[in-house]
Formats: C-alpha cells, structure tokens, sequence
C-alpha cells in the first residue's frame, strides 16, 4: 500500500513538473508573441502611421488584451499613489496612460467601420464588454476619483486649458457613476457591459441586414433611368457579390436611395424603398427589433441610477444644448413649418403626377423620382448633366483642397509610399502657409459591401503637445465606385459631403491642445459639427465652384446657367430633408426620454406612437432613419445627441452669415475662424467662444432663410 502511494506521489510530482513545464512554456510563447506584435511599440513612420503592411487581422486580439493590461497597470498606479494627489501625477498620468491601446483602438475602429471581415466582427464584439470594463475601472475607481475631486477643489487656482482638464476628468467621472454607492456601481458596470455588447452586435447585424437588402436583379431594363455609369457600377458590385451577369443596386443607410431619383419603374422602386424601411426587422437573425429595446430600457435605467430623470437629461449636460428643455424649443421652432413646407412639396409632386395621366396616389417610393421631374421643370436642372462637371479626383484637388488653401493657405500632396489598408486609399502630406507639414490625410471614398454605410472622418493618430503627436486624419465615403476605365462621377449630394467630412478634417488638423481628451474634434456633438457643415458653403462660393467644376473630358468651365440653376434649386425638395430629419432627431429623443421601468413590447409601434407625439408621422416622409436601422444612437455615439445635426446647422449658417457680413471667405475672416472655433478643441467654453467669434448670441433666423422657410 506505502509502495502505491510514493508511486503514486512520483507521478503527480511530475504531472506538476510537467504541467509548470508547459505553463512556462505557454508564457514564453505569449511573451514573444507580444513582443512582436506591430502595437507594442510606436510605428517609426512618419507621424507615427500605422504600417498596414505589417498589421495582420491576428495581432488585434493579442494587441487589445495586451493594451488593456497595460492601461489597468497604469492606472492602479495613479491610483494607489501614496504621494498627495497633483494635476502632474494624476491628471496628467491619466492623459499619457494607455498608448499602446490607443494605438489599436484607432486602427482596428478605423477597419471595423471602413474594411471589416469576420475576424474583425469577431474581435469587435468579444472587446466590447471588456473595453467597458476598462472604462468602469477607470471611472468607478474611488481611489482615483478622490484623488480628482482633490484636485478639482483647487481648480481656482489653475487656468486655461488645465482648469478646462480639470473640469472634463471631473464631470466625466461624476456622469459615468463615481459617486454612486458600491451596491449600485456594481449594477452600473453590469449595465455598461450589457450595453457594450448589443451596440455592437446592432451595428454588425445592420451591415448583414442592409447588405442583404440591396437589389438584385438579372433583367437590367429593370434599371431604366439609370445612367450607363451606374449601370456599368451594378453589374460590376453584383460581380463582386459573386452574382456575374447580373445587376445589384447596394443599400445605404437612409431611408431613401439615390437610385429611386432616377429609376422610371414605379414597382422597382417600391421594393427598393420597402426593403429599405424594412431591412432589420424581418424576423431573421439582423432583426434589430428587440435589440433597440433593451439599449433604450438599459440607457434609462443608467440614468435612474445617477438620479435622472432620463438618459437625454442626462446625456446632454456636458453638451452646448444642457438641457432636454433647451431642445424641444429648438425643435418647437423648426417643426410647424418643416411639416408645411413637406406638405406643400407634396402637393405640388401630386399635380405632376396628374399632368402625367397618372392615376395613382403619391407614395414615399414616389418623392424623389417624381421631386427630380419637378426639379428638372422649374429649373431645368437635370442631375445627370451636372455630373460630368463633378469628377471624384478633381473635386477633392481643385475644389476641397484648394477652398482650404483659399482660406487658410494650406497646401497638399500625395504620398504613395505609406503603406494603406485598401488600394483605393490615398495618402495626402498636409502643410502649413508657412511650409511646415502640419499632417497626413488619408481619402477611403468608394462603396465596399465591407464597409458600414454613411461618410465620416476621424483620427488614426490625435494632436497633443504633451504626447509630441500631430494629427493623421481619415475619411470615409460611400460613393458609387465606377466601373475600371470610367471616371468617378459625382453628384451635388456627393460634393457636398465630401466638403462636409473635410470640414471635420480642418478641425482636426488645426488643434492646437496640450491634452489629448481637449483636442481638435473631442467636442461635444452639438459643435462638433459646426466646422463640417460651414465648410458645405465651400462647394458653391463662385471663386471655389470656378475652380474646380470642370467638365471631365473637356476641361470647360461649368456653365454659368448651371450654377444658377443648382443655386435656385438649393432650397427645393427642402421642406421633405429637413422634416426627414427632424423625424430622426425627435424619434432618438423618445427613445432616449423612456423612464427605467417602462416596457415597449412592440419597437415599430413605439416609433408610430412617437413621431405622432411629436406632429412628424408620415408615410410620405418616414424619418431619415428608422428606429431598426439608426446606427448613430444605437450603434455610434450619438445617443440622444441626433439633434446636434440640427443645432450646430444653426451655428452653421449663422456664421456663415457673420462671414457675408465681412467680406466673404477671405484669408483674414478665414484666420480668425481657424483661431477662435477651429484650433480651440474643446479647451474653452464654446458656447462663449462662439460668441466671441459672431460678436453675439447665434440667431435661428438664417438656419430658416437657407430652408427657404
């Protein structure tokens, strides 16, 4: 019995030996493995870029866990710091924390929005509860907060942009929980994984959803109306799909679809338009009914805890808007004569539809076909005949970058030995007036099935004089990719966003922070889109239009009748965009305004009931986007913060205004914008900054003058 037991004891001794053996083994492996990983150190190329050549889908997971271990270390650091809290080692300990999951977050979103796969939708989801981990670490942690509030109590004796920190890490973590009890920050931690969870699944099952909406077809008389270029671009996105000999018309993320403008088959665009509508609520496994339902209970029961009243009141505090208040008399403005304006639209399409013979009602399906008709008669503005003016490559040189040297003497160049993502992106060198390169942007502008819907910008590397970056800005487009040989046409829509995201593009090249959460575009939403939507004034200023409105093949100057014309017709068609909006805007505010224990046991109903509430239910003018399909509040960051698009409009052509009043876009006005909104981050208090700027508070007046309201 003795003899089987030393036996015995031998083998577990050396299971144990081996077991320590291979456990060593493993942590070798991992260590090496890490230490080659391509985040663990900054990129030695220029501006610090990512290496695309190097970067393999494999090394996000081991770059995520590594990087988040690296912040949790940091940041149990500064917290159980023995020493007397300091702006120096807390505040600034906070900002230089973290680097190597920056450096992975910005590259790995950048793909996940612009050129995912399923490995990338994989990692996306399995990070988000533990990324929200991190966060509740950070700011639940009382340790760190006492050691903040500290530091905030002496905040009178600090100024400028280091008060303005103060108050940001303050606030930030008073909003996310940190006063609340033990009890109920564990209940808020479980809520923030919860959350981080479905927001994401909601946005990878609303690509599969809008992907599996696009029409197809393998009669292409199904697509007259259509020009030949866009013909060519189906047949070539159904090759894509793996559908050859076919045609396939991809689906964006609105409502509406630029290819019911043009195409003449009333029953083609019927289905277009209804799989649109109802693209994520078909039963199957990217129905996102049920899912918008629980964001919007776990969003409020959030806000209960914190002692809201309901997540919009507590959303928008640290926002220029403050208070729900404040944005319903905004709306109460702008509603009753948006709806009367669609109204009237709608009556005027009604009578064209009759002049035709037709004997059929107007329907949603109907509204842009028949208002491009209406447009083409009273201005004789054929969308089709301005295209060839509007070449992709042309309008960015001549027209985008040259507005920015107009104004701010900025110059650019392109780079083709940085290593890119995808081979349609390009690299541009960014300078200064005075020569000095001052940062690199990178233009992603065609139509992927792997890229999410919409057109955005953002930062691959941030600004921050403390961190020794300057900015690497993207952005990102859905525009129609033409078939090889055909140039890249665009219509006035596509010139305005591509003005638009560039504008976003100038507000992060001009920040001029010493704290990366102060810098270029880290605003609130409600000013954040300020800069993007005032550079839209850009595209038609007549020194700017001149420049690069060229015909494609000829090289002649846009006719002047045809600026008229696209002048005279801004304001057309404008009662249904704006009320569009507004639907959207007012539906993510009721989403947004449900008390914790309210149950919603149907999402479409509660949307019904909702812009009803609100006097915008239409089935002529369904929102911009749908509840099922709104990605901005329960995929983006956006929640109960659409109306920013609205408000900062207000901004937006009340500036524009001041700048007509002096002289135009000239480099002086151009100057003083750049210093006093463009290069002030969130550093100042921008509502008193914007102020500063106009010499007064904004006026509404202008926001309605340009809807020709």
């Amino acid at each position: 019995m003795r003899k089987y037991a030393l036996s015995l004891f031998a083998v577990l001794a050396l299971s144990v030996a081996c077991t320590d053996s291979n456990d060593k083994t493993e942590d070798n492996q991992k260590s090496k493995t890490i230490m080659e990983n391509p985040f663990i150190e900054e990129s030695t190329l220029d501006f610090k870029v990512p290496d695309f050549s190097k970067i393999k889908d494999t090394d996000y997971e081991p770059a995520f866990e590594e990087g988040i271990r690296q912040k949790l270390e940091e940041i149990e650091a500064i917290a159980n710091n023995e020493e007397e809290p300091t702006f120096e080692n807390t505040l600034i300990a906070l900002e230089k924390s973290g680097q190597m999951l920056t450096r992975v977050q910005r590259v790995f979103y950048l793909l996940a929005g612009a050129n995912f796969n399923d490995e990338i939708k994989r990692v996306e989801e399995l990070m988000a509860p533990k990324l929200a981990s991190l966060s509740d670490a950070v700011f639940l942690n009382d340790n760190l907060f006492q050691k903040v509030k500290a530091i905030h109590e002496q905040r009178d004796k600090f100024e400028g942009e280091d008060q303005r920190l103060i108050d940001y890490y303050y606030q930030k973590f008073v909003l996310s929980g940190a006063e609340l009890s033990s009890d109920d920050k564990e209940v808020m931690k479980e809520l923030n994984s919860r959350l981080a969870t479905l927001t994401t699944q909601f946005s990878n099952m609303l690509v599969n959803a809008s992907n599996n909406a696009a029409y197809l077809t393998d009669n292409v008389e199904n697509l007259a109306g259509l020009s030949e270029g866009a013909i060519k671009a189906a047949a070539n996105d159904a090759e894509l799909a793996g559908e050859p000999g076919k045609w396939l018309l991809p689906q964006l993320n609105t409502t509406q679809q630029p290819p019911l403008t043009n195409l003449t088959n009333r029953e083609v665009r019927k289905e277009i338009y209804k799989n649109s509508l109802s693209r994520a609520e078909k039963g199957d496994e990217n129905d996102t009914r049920e899912i918008i339902v629980e964001i919007a209970q776990i969003r409020a029961k959030q806000a209960q805890l914190l002692g809201f009243e309901s997540y919009t009141e507590w959303n928008v505090q640290d926002q220029m808007a403050q208070t729900p208040q404040a944005i319903d008399n905004f709306f109460a403005q702008l509603v009753p004569p948006s709806v009367k304006a669609a109204q009237r639209e709608a009556e005027e399409l009604q009578k064209t539809i009759n002049a035709e013979g037709a004997d059929f009602e107007l329907k949603a399906w109907d509204w842009n076909f028949y208002a491009e008709k209406l447009r083409k008669e009273k201005y004789d503005l054929d969308e089709e005949a301005i295209m060839p003016y509007f070449e992709l490559n042309n309008v960015l040189e001549n027209g985008v970058f040259y507005s920015a040297n107009l104004l701010f003497g900025l110059t650019f160049s392109e780079r083709t030995d940085i290593p890119v993502y995808h081979e349609d992106v390009k690299v541009y060198d960014v300078f200064d007036k005075d020569g000095s390169q001052i940062g690199l942007f990178y233009a992603d502008f065609f139509m992927r099935s792997n890229k999410r819907g919409g057109a955005w910008m953002s930062n691959i590397v941030g600004q921050s004089y403390l961190l020794g970056t300057q900015p690497v800005i993207y952005n990102v487009c859905n525009f129609p990719k033409p078939a090889d040989g055909q140039p890249a046409l665009l219509t006035w829509d596509n010139v305005v966003t591509l003005f638009h995201e560039f504008g976003h593009s100038l507000h992060g090249f001009f920040a001029s922070q010493n704290y990366p959460s102060l810098s270029g575009t880290r605003t609130p939403r409600d000013f954040v889109e300020l800069p993007s939507q005032f550079n839209e004034h850009c595209a038609i200023y007549p020194s700017i239009l001149a420049n690069y409105a060229k015909h494609y093949e000829t090289g002649e100057a846009i006719p002047v009748h045809l600026i008229d014309k696209i002048k005279k017709s801004s304001t057309f068609n404008e009662g249904y965009r704006f009320t569009e909006l507004l639907a959207a805007a007012n539906l993510d505010l009721e989403w947004h305004s449900i008390s914790a224990d309210e149950e919603i046991s149907d999402a479409s109903e509660f949307e019904r009931k909702a812009l009803e509430s609100r006097g915008l239910y239409s089935e002529l003018v369904p929102p911009r986007y749908r509840s099922t399909y709104f990605n901005h509040i329960f995929g983006g960051g956006y929640a109960a913060g659409y109306y920013a698009y609205l408000w900062t409009d207000m901004l937006n052509q009340d500036a524009f205004a001041w700048f007509e009043e002096n002289g135009g876009l000239t480099p002086e006005n151009g100057q003083r914008y750049r210093d006093m909104i463009l290069s002030i981050g969130n550093s100042k208090d921008l509502a008193q900054a914007y102020k500063d700027f106009v010499g007064r508070e904004a006026s509404i007046k202008p926001l309605l003058k340009s809807k020709g309201m």
